[in-house]
């Protein structure tokens, strides 16, 4: 509940703290002494749209701050602040939004920076108000499937974690299936590319090191004669006629001679020996290359093609060998899969089909549940409609079904408030209500029903009452007190029997000081209360009688809270 507010140069505020009790609250004065701008102030704390014209003039910015406790540790808005990092330490949630005069926001919950789009759905949990022309989620179609839902209960509430499971499983698939049709294109491009490119890259036959071996044996080749050339002058020079190896040969003899009388030469004989056998082997070699030697100018021409090869795969798919093979190895799991796509697409579409399939069961279970909490609903209401002396009105929960196969996350059921305020006149929507004062008492109906279910710790009533009088405004007192029975109600009121039923009662007066408008804040006591009644009953000044039959409003609302608290 709401506990205390703080609003500073906010409007014609000045300064203005104000502290609240459980039950119902009632706040009257005079029009245009500031009571709707104390309600414009909470509204703004719990993220509704902001604007530089409520800073009051002279002031740089409007400070709002208000100090919210949660008794019930369930309550969703525990949950939901851990969500954001927020610590809710001993249930205390304190909401803070300065207005800067140069159109700057800032939001604090618990003294933690949050986004205005944060403190709304904090403060949604926290304050429900309604006015009587913008009642939010009653006068909202779409939020009616989720009241129904929520009078309905438990029972519902497990049926839609099932369906909701399904749901989302469902949404996900097809919207990946989906995607994958638009694709289709780009896929079958990708599958002819990928063929290309394997048929390629295989045609080619690439080993690794191959490309050196080439660049090798092109360098021999186009260096033909010159190799011939020096190799057989090696040739000649070791094997010719008193070339080298006769030379080698005849200093083995001479060593070996004199070896065999100094044995300290045999070890210079035995080199040259070796040197000798190394130059004849060399020799028979060097004469076995010459022979076999033969230029191919068609294969210096394969092997430059061969490299021109390389270079072109290169460019296309890699800057090495190795690089161009692991290419090849990725495109071909990639074209595997590509290629087995239509089998995968086949079993996705068997399974989206099983999907719908199980939703279907799952949202005509969500709607036979609604359907039976319907009938129970329009009772309620009906109900609560008879009280406000609305007898004659009908109230009906319409549930229609969306088109054949289509859902969306409460199932394939779509919700709407039907009523009709006069008999023999066709039931319209209930946003398209139009009378002011009829508006409010249906509201109240409903909020009678669901004040319940919402969870919100607040409610504020900002002249829901207004176009109203005689017994229909003391029915409305009646409501607006019940629902504060279960509920924190802060009701804004010209209506006398409304606020004779105020637990707490608060007036707000306006004064100019120093050529400056100031709104103040006065607790009404039990001795003021009935000369604050008496006002509201005459509209101008009070009488005997006015303050008599005060006392007697005072007196006949205590004994109706007693009946119903």
């Amino acid at each position: 509940m709401l506990r205390e507010i703080s609003i500073k140069n906010f409007a014609i505020i000045e300064n203005l703290e104000i502290t609240f009790e459980e039950g119902l609250t009632v706040l009257t004065g005079e029009t245009g002494a500031g009571k709707s701008i104390i309600i414009d102030a909470v509204q703004l704390l719990a993220g509704g749209r902001g604007s530089q014209e409520f800073i009051r003039h002279g002031a740089t910015k409007a400070e709002l701050e208000g100090l919210f406790t949660i008794e019930e540790e369930s309550h969703p808005i525990i949950a939901q602040l851990a969500e954001f990092g927020i610590d809710a330490q001993d249930g205390v949630v304190i909401l803070r939004r300065d207005l800067n005069s140069n159109g700057k926001t800032v939001c604090r919950v618990n003294g933690k920076l949050v986004t205005i789009a944060i403190l709304r759905e904090i403060g949604s949990q926290l304050i429900d108000i309604h006015g009587q022309h913008e009642n939010q989620e009653l006068m909202h179609e779409r939020s009616h499937i989720h009241l129904l839902d929520h009078f309905a209960g438990e029972k519902l509430e497990h049926a839609y974690e099932n369906y909701f499971e399904l749901y989302e499983s469902y949404r996900k698939l097809k919207r990946k299936l989906e995607k994958a049709d638009d694709n289709e294109q780009q896929v079958a491009q990708r599958i002819d590319l990928y063929s290309f490119q394997l048929k390629e890259i295989n045609a080619a036959g690439l080993v690794i090191g191959e490309e050196d071996q080439l660049e090798a044996e092109k360098q021999k080749l186009q260096n033909f004669n010159r190799l011939f050339e020096r190799l057989n002058t090696a040739y000649v020079s070791i094997s010719g006629d008193t070339h080298a190896l006769d030379w080698v040969g005849s200093a083995m003899s001479d060593m070996e001679d004199a070896a065999s009388v100094d044995k300290s030469l045999k070890l210079h004989a035995e080199t040259i020996a070796t040197s000798f056998y190394a130059l004849q082997d060399t020799a028979h070699e060097l004469k076995s290359i010459l022979d076999d030697m033969e230029f191919d100018p068609a294969r210096l021409e394969v092997v430059e093609e061969r490299l021109a090869l390389h270079i072109s795969l290169k460019r296309k798919y890699g800057k090495t060998i190795e690089d161009i093979l692991l290419y090849r190895d990725k495109i071909t799991e990639e074209l595997e899969n590509l290629v087995s796509r239509d089998e995968r697409l086949f079993a996705e579409q068997e399974k989206l089909a099983q999907l719908l399939q199980d939703l279907e069961i799952e949202a005509e279970e969500l709607s036979i549940i609604r359907q039976n909490s319907s009938i129970q609903l329009e009772n309620a209401i009906m109900e609560q409609l008879e009280q406000l002396h609305m007898g004659k009105a009908s109230f009906k929960v319409e549930i229609t079904r969306k088109a054949a196969g289509t859902f969306d996350s409460n199932g394939y059921d779509d919700v709407n408030f039907l009523i009709s305020t006069n008999v023999g006149e066709p039931l319209k929507p209930l946003v398209k209500v139009a009378s002011g004062g009829e508006i409010s008492r249906i509201m109240l109906a409903i909020k009678t029903i669901f004040s319940k279910h919402q969870g919100v710790t607040s409610l504020v009533f900002d002249e829901v009452d207004t176009g109203v009088s005689g017994r229909v405004a003391q029915a409305i007192a009646e409501k607006i007190a019940i629902i504060a029975t279960d509920s924190q109600v802060l009701c804004i009121s010209h209506l006398p029997q409304v606020a004779a039923m105020a637990d707490h009662h608060y007036l707000i007066k306006k004064n100019v000081i120093s050529d400056r408008t100031m709104t103040e804040i006065h607790d009404v006591i039990e001795s003021d209360r009935t000369e604050e009644l008496s006002r509201m009953l005459s509209g101008a000044e009070t009488t005997p009688l006015t303050l008599k039959h005060a006392e007697e409003l005072l007196k006949l609302a205590a004994e109706r809270k007693k009946s119903f608290r």
